[in-house]
């Protein structure tokens, strides 16, 4: 038989004892990470200045991409938050079962061929510019080695939101997972030249123990 390393001995328990994994069952998510977007969905309205109108991140009739979207959490709230009217357009690496309202690429997002799929399902070339929201949870499989994975995890954010710049309507916004590397303060710096509003939030349903953030843009312009 094989032995449990420690690690995921500790991983498991704490998947048992989680209160939003446990939420999930309850209210028929696919991932506790649909409670991470939930939060920052209030998050523009709540954290508003005074001379700013009421704003919601996600409102009925935008169009959402979902980039990272397996096992579709985000997706499933996504769909939910458009309606009537709206649409998801998700891509992953990773196969994904089918949500009503959200139409889904399998595939690379650094490969130019996945991506021009991407762009099609959007109608770039007749409606470029056509995401009022674009969302990344992306993460890179993880090798274990520290140097490796950070690498990776900030070329997926450095790509995404290369690609929202490309793909964002003005005033759209922008939701990506971030993590403190290299290239962590160039993001945020480019960010801040490009939407009206920035802000780092970890959710409270972000694992105390993931170094992860989401960097929060609202209003972009070119």
């Amino acid at each position: 038989m094989t032995r449990r390393r420690p690690s995921s001995a500790r991983w498991l328990q704490e998947h048992r004892e989680d209160p939003y994994v446990a939420a999930a069952k309850r209210d028929g998510y696919r991932s506790r990470a649909a409670y991470k977007l939930l939060e920052l969905q209030t998050y523009p309205h709540a954290h508003r200045q005074p001379d700013q109108p009421a704003s919601l991140l996600i409102q009925p009739g935008m169009t959402v991409v979902d980039l990272g979207a397996a096992p579709g959490g985000w997706s499933q709230v996504a769909a939910q938050l458009v309606a009537p009217g709206g649409r998801v357009v998700a891509i992953d690496l990773l196969p994904m079962a089918p949500l009503p309202g959200v139409d889904f690429v399998e595939g690379d997002f650094l490969d130019e061929q996945v991506l021009a799929q991407l762009n099609t399902l959007l109608d770039q070339e007749k409606n470029p510019r056509s995401a009022h929201v674009i969302l990344s949870d992306m993460a890179p499989n993880m090798s274990g080695i520290p140097s490796v994975d950070q690498a990776r995890g900030e070329l997926l954010a450095e790509s995404a939101f290369q690609f929202a710049e490309t793909t964002l309507r003005p005033g759209g916004r922008l939701v990506l997972k971030v993590f403190q590397g290299s290239s962590f303060h160039s993001i945020v710096a480019q960010a801040r030249q490009r939407f009206e509003r920035v802000k780092l939030i970890k959710p409270r349903a972000s694992r105390d123990r993931s170094p992860e953030q989401y960097l929060l843009g609202l209003g972009f312009h070119h």
